[in-house]
């Protein structure tokens, strides 16, 4: 009886060893990929929160523009056109594909409304308007938050990506179903934004003649 006891005993002891020795490390890291993938999520629902809310401004600025300058409606429709466009915030940030489209909506939503911004400087009028004045500074602010809740959506994302390639890290995520997650760059964003803006309202040589 004591042999059995003592046996038991040890037994209990190398489980434990072996509990500590492999089982709670794994634990912790499905733990650990748990948090970081949840901050990915949160880190995009602030970058979908910030979107919004500039283009929660734009039917104002639109608005507001054409009481002064109806006769510019041509880039007021490429605003309200790109807006729709980069309302759509329902897709899935795992497929790369889905978020490039989402970053170029939003590239072209920036350029249009930057491109509106340079021609209301021909509109001193305009400029003095409170109204006006306030919804500008509502979308500086909001290209500002933009900045800067993208850039720790993408930190975020490249945390994640990197612990889920070390060993043996990979291991495990890889038979939990968890995969490197997309990312986006400002500097794509950049690019994409800027390409647009020389071809709104702009004359031709031949038209400038």
């Amino acid at each position: 009886m004591r042999t059995f006891l003592r046996f038991s005993a040890v037994m209990l002891v190398v489980a434990a060893v072996l509990y500590f020795a492999a089982v709670k490390p794994v634990v912790g890291i499905y733990n650990t990929i748990q948090e970081k993938d949840q901050a990915v999520k949160a880190g995009w629902s602030q970058v979908v929160n910030v979107y919004k809310r500039r283009a929660d401004l734009v039917p104002n600025i639109v608005r507001t523009v054409r009481a002064y300058a109806a006769h510019e409606q041509g880039t007021l429709v490429r605003v309200t056109e790109a807006r729709a466009k980069a309302n759509n915030t329902n897709i899935n940030i795992d497929d790369p594909n889905a978020l490039q489209a989402f970053s170029a909506a939003q590239g072209e939503l920036q350029s249009a409304l930057s491109r509106l911004m340079v021609i209301m400087e021909r509109y001193p009028d305009l400029k003095a308007n409170r109204q006006f004045e306030a919804l500008q500074a509502q979308l500086e602010g909001s290209e500002n938050r933009i900045a800067v809740e993208r850039q720790r959506f993408i930190e975020s994302v490249r945390d994640y990506n990197t612990y889920i390639r070390v060993f043996p890290n990979n291991f495990i995520a890889r038979h939990l179903g968890y995969a490197e997650k997309a990312n986006f760059t400002v500097q794509n964003e950049a690019e994409i934004s800027d390409a647009p803006v020389v071809d709104f309202d702009l004359p031709t040589s031949s038209e400038a003649q």
